[in-house]
């Protein structure tokens, strides 16, 4: 059964610190499995996939990760960069750590540096893509700090694949399917999403959010089975968009509005002007959804719970919102449950509250489980390693379940957290 897991930042919460870890199998059922106030200022955290490694970055110290084996409730090991972090992910292979200027890009099986990428352009919001296919570890980020190019690069083989001019303003928002094939795009400006193949850097689709307002785009993130892509920003609707070409005429074709529609577009395009063609073409969107608190940042996600396609928006103040999705004729997605994931236990609109408000099941802290004694002697050590690579003086890590081979987790088929950071 796939799981979606969330990692919200309780530092969103003015009452509340530290982050909490979530397991959602069911619409109506909301599990915390693990809560950790150990640092009270959070503002990155990462998981990787079901497994029990969690980075953590603090306001108190940006410069830092830390990695933690959060079941064990020790640090695997940490490193420190010459600035503040902005953004860290991970995948099977790599876990990358971006700074305004500089990516730097280590091995996940022993955490040791392998590339830094220096003077990259200017990227303040830390924005970045890394592919969760372990066999294709790509990685995206802006090239350019004006205008709307993405470098493509190869993060296994630790080299450039492409760079793709993607909009004229600068990159805002980047996402790749899971089989790091496709990677969706949006600028500054939020009212067109592009999205290209991987890793030719080649335009398959396009699609218009809107044409009144420019906004921001909060998230972008495509359906397991990349039929779908989904998109949240600062306004109340999240669009929902179905990735199909348009092929040969057909019957099941022309028998739905939206086809004849396309198809009187597509012929009335050839006798109008390329700009106004260009905005007649743009596929608009297949479903929406309209919350009921804009404004608010959020993250949104496609996932299959109970068998069904599901839409999942978590917003700053707390609140998980789960929509149904009809996957054959689209439309308004309706709300299925609405999740208190952490804050006060008032309710605004009256409704009550899911599982997740009750207090979580007690785990041991950090500085508990340090003070038990060993229940076995330590069978092998892995060296820590710095920023430049060299040993850390006198210390040395616990062997880790990442460290002799590769990567193990639960569950293959585990999608990775969706993350609301506070930077």
């Amino acid at each position: 059964m796939i799981s979606f897991y969330c990692v919200i930042l309780e530092g969103y919460c003015c009452q509340e610190t530290g982050y909490k870890l979530f397991s959602l199998t069911m619409v109506d059922k909301l599990d915390c499995f693990h809560e950790s106030a150990e640092t009270p200022d959070v503002y990155i955290v990462e998981r990787l996939f079901s497994s029990s490694l969690v980075v953590v970055v603090s306001i108190s110290m940006p410069q830092r990760m830390n990695i933690y084996h959060f079941k064990k409730g020790t640090e695997i090991c940490n490193y420190s960069y010459p600035n503040k972090i902005l953004a860290v992910k991970l995948n099977r292979q790599r876990l990358v750590v971006c700074l305004e200027d500089s990516i730097y890009i280590h091995n996940i099986k022993d955490l040791k540096l392998l590339k830094t990428l220096l003077n990259t352009p200017s990227n303040p919001s830390g924005l970045f893509a890394l592919s969760v296919n372990h066999s294709s570890s790509y990685l995206a980020y802006p090239g350019n700090a004006t205008i709307g190019e993405i470098i493509v690069y190869d993060a296994n083989n630790l080299s450039r694949v492409t760079m793709i001019p993607a909009h004229d303003s600068p990159v805002a928002a980047l996402a790749f399917n899971t089989a790091a094939t496709k990677l969706a795009s949006a600028s500054e400006r939020g009212t067109i999403i592009r999205v290209f193949s991987i890793p030719e850097g080649l335009r398959l689709f396009e699609f218009r959010r809107g044409m009144k307002r420019y906004v921001s785009i909060n998230s972008l993130s495509f359906s397991p089975d990349s039929q779908f892509l989904c998109a949240s920003s600062n306004t109340e609707t999240v669009h929902i968009f179905k990735l199909e070409q348009v092929g040969p005429s057909g019957g099941d074709e022309s028998a739905t509005w939206t086809a004849y529609m396309g198809k009187m577009f597509s012929a009335a395009s050839s006798y109008l002007p390329a700009q106004v063609s260009g905005i007649m073409t743009q596929d608009r969107a297949f479903a929406t959804v309209h919350l009921l608190p804009s404004g608010q940042r959020n993250a949104c996600t496609l996932a299959i719970i109970q068998k069904l396609p599901r839409l999942l928006v978590a917003t700053a103040n707390g609140h998980l919102f789960i929509y149904n999705v009809d996957a054959q004729d689209g439309g308004e997605c309706m709300l299925a449950h609405k999740h208190r994931l952490f804050g006060g236990d008032d309710d605004s609109d009256g409704r009550e509250w899911s599982e997740a408000t009750r207090p979580a099941q007690a785990f041991p802290t950090y500085a508990a489980t340090a003070a038990l004694p060993a229940c076995t002697p330590l069978t092998a050590t892995l060296t820590g390693y710095s920023e430049d690579g060299g040993a850390k003086k006198g210390e040395v890590i616990p062997e880790h379940e990442f460290a002799a081979g590769p990567v193990c987790l639960d569950d293959e088929n585990e999608f990775p957290p969706v993350s609301i950071q506070n930077c």
